[in-house]
């Protein structure tokens, strides 16, 4: 993902920004730049695609002077990898830099272009400096200015700002992306995470989500997203000059929890051309239309995101598809068609299982598709197709952001390869598009109401055994929900279909016995209403996701119950991903056990 980082001080601010921007290479990138205040006040800029190395000799070739700077470390997600996209993006009198994704940017810019303004880039992030330079022409006021350019903006988001002719002036903004602010003497810092400003400051103010601040030399001044003016805690960050932080979250599982709407927005960014809205995937080496199957496998919570692909591909591409884990798929004798296609997800890419079906299909004359977060992996090496997601490191043992990362590739391979088929016409593919790009806003409200979450986990705290329930496409995020309880909680979780309670799991049900309903009210919702009465009756605690048409006919069902906001059923179960897992996460907490590296397990399974 994305990095950004800013100083204001009294030093030369060059070299500092581009240390910090050293330190957010771990996070991803393809292209790099920083612009200051020289002393005449006015701004410059350089930037280089490629790594780091290259915007070092082109700062030598242009040196930037200055004690105010911004940097930025870039992803490409919308618009290619080039020099021109590469932030900071100046216009006029302001320059900024962004991480994150701006949902209504297309309306902005028709907006903008229609008031004269011209765009430079193919980034969605020029449309907030267009906004920026917009509003201080009007106000004349950077403060006033970055207010209203802040309510206009949809979507998730870090921003680091800075204008000509205000030498004393650095503004920050953070919606569903991290931004912290490092505190020295006689100046004062912005980075994505801690571990960006470890060398510049240890007392770190880590901004809640809607906040915007306001820095000079000598001061912070921090708002909510409805302009009055809020305190946050200092806080002594315990880091390593090597580590990567936890930008004052409890774990990295947390962290991750929260970096959700980041990975899915800045994953889809990458994917979705958000003027066509047309979803832009590699062009594959096979025909679509004379695909005779689809072979899905993975491990672990990646082969639940290809059950719910299974569900997807087979409903809308109208494609047959078969699926299995990875560790049984390679030593089953499975017959291959001719030219079929091979569905294969991975975090790291270097999953041992799955790496080893990867060879064997290949060897069957298999089309190898690859979801993976690490693209220059073996996998990647080894696949005809990679589809990137831009989930960042995960550091926690227990997989959160990069399922969502994964869930979402597979939503837009399923819309391409439906609309090459001809299975949906304009309209539906249009629809199909619009309810992705309208997911990272959802996903931040989901975490910004956990507290029922937390109720339903003093409950399930309590319990030695846990039945996860699902229905269609949200029945593998049941699975998802028990793999996560058992992972980091060692509560033992088993997840059903909820139509086979009655063939035997419901024997098992008794008033010790939680039943965790994943129910949105647009995916077989009588049928799970039916199973829940079932389940009621013999004593079960109901515990239910669902929405708000849900929650007024589970309401004499269900002792606990978290609403989500309402979406379509095609992306619910992207959605119900995010607080499953925080449920799994807040039950640890309270267990005691340790959340980030849980006992006998590993980050990347490596060997067999």
């Amino acid at each position: 993902m994305c990095g950004i980082c800013g100083v204001i001080g009294h030093r030369p601010a060059t070299p500092l920004v581009f240390e910090a921007l050293r330190r957010l290479e771990y996070r991803g990138y393809d292209s790099a730049g920083i612009a200051t205040l020289d002393n005449a006040k006015h701004i410059t800029r350089c930037r280089a695609a490629g790594k780091l190395d290259n915007l070092e000799n082109a700062l030598k070739e242009t040196p930037l002077e200055g004690s105010i700077a911004i940097g930025h470390t870039r992803w490409a997600t919308h618009g290619l990898p080039t020099t021109n996209n590469a932030h900071p993006h100046q216009v006029g009198k302001v320059a900024i830099v962004h991480n994150g994704i701006i949902e209504n940017f297309a309306s902005l810019k028709k907006e903008l272009e229609s008031l004269g303004r011209h765009f430079t880039t193919e980034t969605d992030s020029e449309v907030i400096a267009h906004l920026l330079d917009l509003y201080l022409r009007e106000e004349n006021d950077p403060q006033k200015a970055a207010f209203r350019t802040l309510k206009r903006l949809e979507g998730a988001y870090a921003l680091a700002m800075i204008f000509e002719d205000y030498d004393n002036l650095l503004i920050g903004a953070r919606h569903g992306a991290p931004l912290a602010i490092g505190y020295g003497e006689g100046e004062m810092f912005l980075g994505s995470d801690s571990l960006a400003l470890a060398p510049l400051s240890c007392q770190i103010t880590y901004l809640e989500d809607g906040d915007w601040c306001v820095l000079t030399r000598e001061a912070v001044q921090i708002f909510d997203f409805d302009g009055q003016k809020v305190e946050r805690p200092i806080q002594t960050a315990s880091f390593s000059s090597g580590s990567i932080g936890k930008d004052g979250y409890k774990h990295f599982m947390e962290k991750e929890l929260h970096e959700h709407p980041v990975a899915i927005g800045q994953t889809l960014q990458r994917i979705i051309d958000p003027v066509t809205r047309r979803i832009t995937l590699p062009s594959p080496p096979f025909d679509p239309a004379s695909l005779p199957r689809i072979t899905i496998t993975a491990c672990g919570s990646a082969y639940y995101a290809g059950l719910v692909g299974r569900y997807w591909l087979e409903s809308i591409a109208k494609l047959p598809v078969e699926s299995d884990v990875a560790s049984e798929l390679r030593y089953r004798d499975v017959p291959q068609p001719n030219q079929g296609m091979a569905l294969l997800i991975s975090q790291s890419g270097e999953t041992a299982d799955t790496l080893g079906v990867l060879r064997s299909l290949k060897a069957q004359n298999q089309h190898i598709v690859s979801i993976l977060n690490v693209e220059h992996s073996t996998m990647g090496r080894e696949s005809d197709v990679v589809l990137g997601m831009v989930a960042g490191p995960e550091i926690s043992v227990a997989s959160t952001k990069a399922f969502t990362a994964q869930l979402s590739v597979i939503a837009a391979l399923t819309i391409t390869l439906a609309r090459l088929r001809g299975t949906i016409d304009d309209k539906r593919e249009a629809e199909l598009t619009s309810h992705l790009l309208d997911l990272p806003s959802k996903v931040v409200d989901v975490l910004s109401h956990i507290d029922s979450i937390k109720s339903m986990a003093r409950v399930i705290s309590q319990a030695r055994d846990v039945l996860f329930l699902g229905r269609g496409s949200c029945m593998p995020i049941a699975q998802e929900g028990a793999l996560k309880l058992k992972e980091i909680t060692y509560i033992h979780a088993e997840a059903y279909p909820a139509g086979e309670l009655k063939h035997g799991p419901i024997s098992l049900i008794d008033q010790t016995v939680p039943v965790v309903a994943i129910a949105p009210s647009n995916i077989l919702f009588d049928k799970m209403i039916s199973n829940l009465q079932e389940a009621k009756a013999r004593g079960g605690r109901i515990l239910a996701f669902t929405d708000e048409a849900g929650a007024s006919r589970l309401e004499a069902i269900a002792d606990e119950m978290v609403i989500l906001p309402t979406v379509d059923a095609f992306v619910a179960p992207i959605l119900y991903a995010v607080p499953v897992q925080y449920l799994a996460y807040e039950v640890a907490l309270l267990k005691g056990t340790d959340v980030d590296q849980p006992r006998n397990l590993a980050k990347s399974v490596t060997v067999e």
